[in-house]
């Protein structure tokens, strides 16, 4: 519908020559009622793209336009209004952003030097009486200048108490009961025009978030992703068109402004929502249809559903890289058993979509078929053919220790002639009833040689052996190794 000039709370009378930005201007007023689209593109750094289409219609000459419900996280300085059908005409002169937003502590600050109406109740009879104050501080308390002449008198009192009720004769033009934009325009000719108002936000921020439920072989995993959406930006975006941006855009550092702003179990399977592109150097996720954001509200969005995705489990056992510098006191010592589950993102392994940072929740059905919580790890954002290892804990059958079964310092006369040979035994046992496959990865500093070995190792890189073994049901296996160390 059409946008006609109104008086809004914190202003006057169109025709009011106290009223808009400068004396003798009107201002007009738009509300969501003529916005007639609005789009919203939301990246991972707490930051939006807000695009507002409203239709309204203009006087020619200059207007004040206050465009209420912006975001009250908005960045001023990026606004731009634009004519959505290309037509010449409208020339942005100035614009102010009302961020101080109407509240009883606001209301009060801005009648500091003015008179308001105090009203007490008497205790016994009820009766009210009122008496004329002049505000003379609203911060840390409230100071009032009751009465006049000999009569008058200071009453102050800390932390927001009054002497009684105050009663305001009207509302400041400074203040807004929402966040609002203010535009001085120079309209070329009257007539009904759809303006798009497009600005960067902070307030709205999205994060991917995965379940998946691991067979009972634990060879596959139905993934299901969603994003979930935090609009704390002060305004809501009703029936909006959705974009999510994945990746790290640049933004330039900005100084501080003095300006307040408002402060900021698995589910059953859904069908994705969002088709993917790419853009730039990033990936654009696209809801298929509209969808409402409203104002301190978390809401949840399909992203995809993945059933039957391969996967492999991995027990990894790490070593200290600073075991090789002497001779070890401790007779053993246990190591960790991690646990993770190995994915390739491919569509041969039923995915094959960027995959947009977040946590991973892995789930498994135990003997009754009640599903229960196995772990959680956090992805960077994931290109396509790329593998992901989730860490889920720590296994509590298959255990490992290890110690030093010989030391030898062979020289020692300064760097790079300081050489050790180590030995170790590496112990791992395992109470399951199958058997169980393990990665030992030693981390080895300094100028490395294998001497000995039970088993044959492989270069993970520069320092790291590894050694891929296999341990036996309810069995144990026993790695043995002698290495040589130059620092």
């Amino acid at each position: 519908m059409a946008g006609t000039a109104q008086s809004e709370p914190g202003g006057t009378d169109a025709g009011d020559p106290g009223a808009g930005l400068a004396a003798g201007v009107p201002e007009q007023t738009s509300t969501l009622a003529e916005q007639t689209a609005v789009a919203v593109t939301i990246y991972n750094q707490d930051l939006a793209l807000i695009k507002d289409r409203r239709r309204l219609t203009l006087p020619a000459g200059r207007v004040d336009l206050a465009y209420r419900d912006v975001s009250a996280r908005i960045r001023p300085e990026t606004a731009l209004l634009r004519d959505s059908a290309g037509a010449a005409g409208v020339t942005v002169l100035e614009q102010n952003f009302d961020f101080d937003l109407l509240t009883p502590d606001k209301l009060l600050e801005k009648y500091v030097g003015r008179e308001v109406g105090v009203v007490r109740t008497h205790p016994t009879t009820g009766e009210e009486t009122e008496e004329t104050a002049t505000v003379l501080a609203a911060s840390d308390g409230v100071v009032l200048r009751i009465g006049s002449g000999a009569e008058q008198r200071i009453e102050a009192s800390r932390d927001g108490g009054l002497p009684g009720r105050i009663v305001y004769r009207d509302i400041p033009p400074n203040l807004r009961d929402r966040p609002t934009l203010v535009l001085a325009l120079d309209n070329a000719a009257a007539g009904e025009r759809e303006l798009e108002l497009s600005y960067l936000s902070g307030g709205l921020s999205w994060e991917a978030d995965y379940v998946g439920e691991l067979a009972p072989d634990e060879t596959t995993v139905d993934l299901t992703g969603w994003v979930t959406l935090t609009n704390q930006s002060g305004t809501a975006y009703p029936s909006a068109k959705l974009q999510l941006v994945a990746g790290e855009v640049n933004i330039a550092d900005e100084p501080q402004a003095d300006m307040r702003m408002m402060e900021a179990m698995p589910r059953a399977a859904a069908a994705p929502q969002m088709t993917e592109e790419s853009l730039f150097e990033y990936h654009l996720y696209t809801l298929e249809r509209p969808t409402t954001i409203a104002d301190n509200q978390t809401k949840q969005v399909s992203l995809l559903d993945a059933p039957g995705v391969a996967v492999g489990k991995e027990l990894l056992v790490r070593g200290n890289p600073g075991s090789y510098r002497g001779a070890r006191g401790q007779l053993t010592e246990e190591m960790e058993v991690s646990v993770f589950l190995k994915l390739t993102n491919d569509e041969a392994s039923n995915l094959g979509m960027p995959l947009p940072a977040g946590t991973v929740r892995i789930y498994k059905r135990d003997a009754t078929g009640n599903a229960q919580f196995v772990g959680e790890d956090r992805i960077d954002h994931t290109p396509k053919n790329e593998t992901v290892r989730l860490k889920l804990g720590e296994s509590f059958d298959v255990t490992a220790e290890r110690k030093q079964t010989a030391f030898d310092k062979r020289s020692g006369t300064g760097p790079w002639q300081y050489e050790f040979d180590s030995a170790y035994e590496i112990r791992i046992r395992n109470a399951k009833p199958e058997p169980q496959p393990v990665t030992v990865q030693e981390r080895i500093p300094g100028d490395w040689k294998m001497l000995e070995e039970s088993a044959p190792h492989q270069v993970g890189n520069a320092n790291t052996a590894l050694w891929k073994l296999t341990v036996p049901a309810e069995g144990e296996t026993v790695l043995t190794y002698r290495v040589r160390v130059r620092f």
